[in-house]
């Protein structure tokens, strides 16, 4: 009897454990987020995934449209006439051993153009008498000659306007110019005192626009500075060159 009861007691208390265990059980799987199992719905449930979201893109800055340049037309070219003086017209001065004026004259007016149409100048050459002369316009206007051997001992060059021009500032200019250069490549003397009436009273000078700025030269003579003349006509058409420029770039 006494066994029977320690047998039930015994019973009891497992019982009691085994309740205490499954209530135990329960309250750790809850607050241990255990997994539970899904309603019955019906319908299988479908997990579906999370989208990772997209970065934001950061806006480009707006550009400012640059001002389109101005472009400004590009300046007319100056234009300026030489004479190489008695070409196609005559022989000019001729020295007893047959040196021409003429020669001299087309070598040098050839080079002065050839150095003015480099440095970007309109330049032309232009006969002794055409018919183009009359009434040329032109930024600037000489005419090229040289002194005879009629004076052996004589050396130096000359440069003048016309008498009664009608722009006497810019002339003066021109004729400055050219005196200053000219005066300083060659190492000549300006002959101030022996300008002359043809030198003055050119016939050109009447011939081409009043508005034209013009000058004669007499590069040098031709008995006592004949080496210069003949042998050295890039450094004349240098330092004509020069002059021109001078006038037109108002150095």
């Amino acid at each position: 009897m006494e066994g029977r009861k320690q047998v039930t007691r015994l019973l009891f208390v497992a019982f009691l454990l085994g309740i205490g265990y499954v209530a135990w059980l329960a309250h750790w799987m809850q607050s241990e987020g255990a997994p539970q199992g899904p309603e019955p719905t019906g319908q299988p449930s479908v997990v579906r995934p999370t989208r990772t979201p997209r970065p934001t893109r950061t806006p480009r800055p707006t550009r400012t449209p640059r001002p389109s340049p101005t472009v400004s037309p590009s300046p007319r070219p100056l234009r300026v006439g030489i004479v190489a003086g008695h070409w196609q017209n005559d022989s000019g001065a001729i020295c007893p051993d047959g040196l021409q004026e003429v020669t001299i004259n087309l070598d040098v007016a050839s080079r002065v153009v050839a150095i003015l149409q480099y440095e970007g100048y309109m330049a032309e050459l232009l006969p002794e008498f055409s018919d183009r002369l009359n009434g040329y316009k032109a930024d600037a206007f000489v005419s090229i000659h040289t002194d005879s051997c009629s004076v052996p001992e004589a050396s130096g060059f000359k440069v003048a306007r016309v008498a009664g021009s009608a722009i006497p500032e810019k002339e003066d200019r021109l004729v400055a110019c050219l005196i200053q250069k000219y005066g300083e490549v060659t190492g000549l003397t300006f002959h101030e005192n022996s300008i002359t009436f043809d030198m003055t009273g050119y016939h050109a000078f009447s011939e081409i626009d009043p508005e034209t700025p013009a000058a004669i030269i007499e590069l040098g003579f031709m008995a006592a500075d004949r080496e210069l003349l003949t042998e050295h006509g890039y450094e004349l058409a240098q330092a004509v060159a020069q002059g021109i420029a001078c006038f037109l770039e108002g150095e």
